[in-house]
């Protein structure tokens, strides 16, 4: 389960922005003080992984809640999740957890807009993520993007074969590639090629390749590939996806050139988070410490 990872990542955080306590804190703040806290939108957006941390922060010895679920819209004002526990652990997660969030909402965010751009001229396209994500957040982003309406695509160099340019660069030819990676995957890993123009794609598929990646190229040079597939009486063989240098201003011309799926790294990387905050808003208990002397 994800929130099984996110422990040992929240634990990793905390060791990052307070590798020796948190000086603050500390001084102000005295044990056996608990608290009730509260995380509030200061945006629009869709709830995601809120159940996740929740959980996480259960785990750690807070009692937290979700109060929105996965996909579920919220507005300015409205609180997502509480947590109630010790004042210390809430104030040195408080950075983290909101830098987490707000992230991996506004990535869904984003990707319900690119989804919604493609579908408006093309439903029958699938919009996909790839694998530009920030290292140790790969599961949480790819379930950003999937609650946002997208494929995740691969989640790992584990999940499939994706024949890339540096691939070539050292095979030399797109048929001998597709033919070995064949004879020596499994049947359950399918196999992709990256591929520049429509002769290479013919020739991957004709090798056997299961998918064809149009990369960098503009819609008019992907729709040129479509057209030389369905003319070598290929298309229906083969799910072509397009990628490289979309973006949410050009995506719908490469629907309307009619791949399977097409494929951006915005969605993750240019995602514009969602303003929230965290405000404690109760003191529950405040044992006070005896001072120096008495």
């Amino acid at each position: 389960m994800i929130s099984q990872g996110l422990v040992k990542l929240i634990l990793s955080w905390i060791e990052e922005d307070a590798p020796l306590g948190d000086v603050t804190t500390e001084a102000l703040i005295d044990r056996g003080v608990a608290v009730k806290a509260v995380v509030l939108a200061k945006d629009d957006g869709y709830a995601c992984c809120l159940a996740d941390f929740a959980e996480a922060l259960n785990t750690l010895g807070l009692r937290a809640r979700a109060l929105k679920a996965d996909g579920e819209p919220f507005h300015r004002g409205e609180v997502l999740m509480e947590i109630t526990g010790d004042a210390r652990v809430v104030l040195v997660l408080e950075r983290s957890l909101l830098n987490a969030l707000s992230y991996l909402m506004g990535v869904v965010r984003e990707t319900r807009r690119v989804v919604e751009l493609v579908h408006s001229v093309n439903p029958r396209v699938r919009v996909a993520a790839t694998r530009k994500t920030i290292p140790g957040l790969r599961m949480l982003v790819k379930k950003a993007v999937s609650v946002g309406g997208a494929d995740t695509h691969r989640l790992s160099l584990s999940d499939a074969i994706l024949i890339k340019d540096n691939h070539l660069a050292i095979i030399g030819d797109v048929e001998a590639a597709v033919r070995r990676a064949k004879a020596k995957s499994t049947f359950m890993h399918k196999v992709e090629v990256e591929v520049s123009n429509a002769d290479d794609a013919v020739k991957a598929v004709k090798a056997g390749a299961d998918a064809v990646l149009v990369d960098n190229a503009t819609p008019q040079q992907l729709r040129d590939v479509i057209e030389r597939l369905k003319a070598e009486g290929l298309r229906d063989r083969v799910i072509v996806e397009a990628s490289g240098g979309v973006k949410p201003e050009n995506i719908a011309l490469y629907a309307e050139a009619g791949p399977d799926v097409i494929s951006t790294s915005h969605i993750t990387m240019r995602a514009s988070p969602v303003d929230i905050s965290l405000e404690v808003v109760e003191v529950i208990k405040n044992q006070e410490t005896p001072s120096d002397g008495t």
